[in-house]
């Protein structure tokens, strides 16, 4: 296949676009800005598999517009996932395409085009936008895009057994000095465990309405991927390239009991390797069915626990509909501490608890933030995730306060980065003063003596919202 950054003259008249900040793929901030577009791997595949063979660039692996340009010279038709916070570099891609090949067609989808179909349409680059699920009508628009009207609602599997195994070498190759690092294309570690890493999807959809997430207004339900499937793939990429660990990619990978027995029983002696992984859960569920919890944690090598715990505020967990509690929260911290002792005890090292933390949010008061912070100071095996709230379109809360003009965040500037301001009326300079332990007097009060050593100063753990 001819490499994206290429010069040489295209094999097709199709380009599938990469999207990402400029210069994620050559000089990254960190290893996630150099993680791959499951939609672009799971859909090229598909195209592929059916002859219609595309070309690769990517905004992530040029560092200026100019050199966007040049690569996207001579092609017919463009393709691109577009994502809320790769909008802008979507119509910006979408307008040099157009200058460079004036009677050349623009083909997009992705979430943003179901979740703000008004910003997509109001792009005139934009010539056709497909809504939802691709797999099912990709081959017929790119075969013949004049066929179907400007907006398409699209056609998705109603399994994910019906998904062909990704070809991972249709993703973008990282610069030659970043590849040195890991084994291309499987992915670079982040802390989590040893590379190369595997991404993986095992599900779609979590099936809770948090408002302040958008992934139910864009996914359809999907029946979830055969345990047998997902081990035969790690297994064929363990033997075609070597795989160090894995991150599982599912919104919520603790659910369907049933699934994580059989994952309970199969994944120790039908993989290569029990291999260390990353994966999601809840609260609430975690409390549900905790030997269940356990037994995939001891037996699974489920190494680093994702769990959406928000906030340490019962108040903020309503307002947010989380549908878990405090002290559904503290019960998982607890059992996580216990088994991370444990480990501890027989000399081996515990699992971590990546505790995704949420702040900023509009009603919180410093007293629902101490809370907060109260709560994080009892992890014992932890990698703090704080972030603040950040308002997309597509979720319940993020469209009260875009209607209300309450919203930082607009169609030029959508973002990710960690310490910016997303919505009006929020105190975050009491948030910056909170995150650089300035309150760790009151944040004390009532807490035991191990949580009261440990420093509330956790600027460093703000991440991309």
């Amino acid at each position: 296949m001819l490499k994206f950054w290429s010069s040489t003259t295209p094999t097709s008249k199709i380009v599938w676009l990469d999207l990402g900040d400029l210069g994620d793929l050559v000089k990254p901030n960190g290893p996630h800005e150099q993680w791959q577009d499951h939609g672009l791997g799971l859909l090229r595949t598909i195209l592929h598999n059916n002859g219609l063979p595309t070309e690769l660039r990517s905004t992530r692996a040029v560092t200026g517009w100019d050199q966007l340009r040049r690569q996207l010279q001579g092609f017919e038709i463009l393709i691109m996932n577009v994502r809320s916070y790769t909008f802008p570099v979507a119509y910006k891609s979408a307008q040099i395409f157009k200058e460079v090949n004036p009677s050349g067609l623009v083909l997009t989808g992705g979430m943003h085009a179901t979740v703000a179909l008004d910003e997509m349409t109001a792009i005139p680059e934009f010539d056709r936008i497909c809504q939802g699920p691709g797999e099912n009508i990709i081959v017929d628009l790119v075969r013949d895009p004049h066929a179907f009207p400007r907006v398409i609602v699209g056609l998705g599997a109603k399994s994910m057994a019906d998904w062909p195994m990704i070809d991972r070498e249709l993703w973008p190759k990282p610069h030659r000095r970043l590849r040195r690092k890991f084994n291309w294309p499987l992915e670079p570690e982040c802390g989590w465990g040893p590379p190369p890493v595997v991404t993986i999807l095992t599900s779609r959809v979590c099936p809770w309405q948090c408002v302040f997430c958008n992934e139910n207004s864009y996914i359809p339900n999907m029946g979830r991927r055969p345990v047998d499937m997902v081990i035969d793939e790690l297994n064929y990429l363990d033997d075609k390239y070597g795989v160090g660990s894995v991150v599982i990619h599912d919104s919520m990978f603790f659910q369907n009991p049933k699934w994580l027995e059989e994952w309970i029983d199969k994944y120790p002696r039908r993989a290569n390797k029990i291999w260390p992984y990353w994966a999601a859960g809840r609260s609430d569920t975690v409390r549900q069915w905790p030997d269940l919890f356990e037994a995939l944690v001891r037996e699974t090598n489920w190494k680093t626990i994702s769990i959406g715990l928000e906030s340490g505020s019962d108040r903020i967990l309503r307002l947010l509909n989380k549908e878990c509690s405090a002290e559904d929260n503290q019960f998982a911290i607890d059992l996580v501490n216990r088994i991370g002792d444990d480990y501890v005890a027989r000399g081996q090292e515990p699992p971590k608890l990546w505790a995704n933390i949420m702040l900023g949010i509009p009603g919180e008061s410093r007293e629902d933030a101490f809370e907060t912070m109260r709560m994080l100071k009892t992890m014992k095996y932890v990698f703090p995730s704080i972030s603040y709230y950040a308002p997309y379109p597509g979720s319940a809360l993020g469209y009260q306060l875009i209607a209300e003009g309450k919203s930082l965040m607009t169609k030029e500037n959508y973002h990710r980065f960690p310490d910016d301001e997303k919505v009006k009326g929020i105190d975050y300079g009491f948030y910056r003063e909170l995150l650089a332990g300035k309150y760790d007097g009151e944040i004390n009060r009532g807490l035991g003596s191990y949580a009261r050593q440990k420093s509330s100063a956790l600027a460093g753990a703000l991440v991309k919202a």
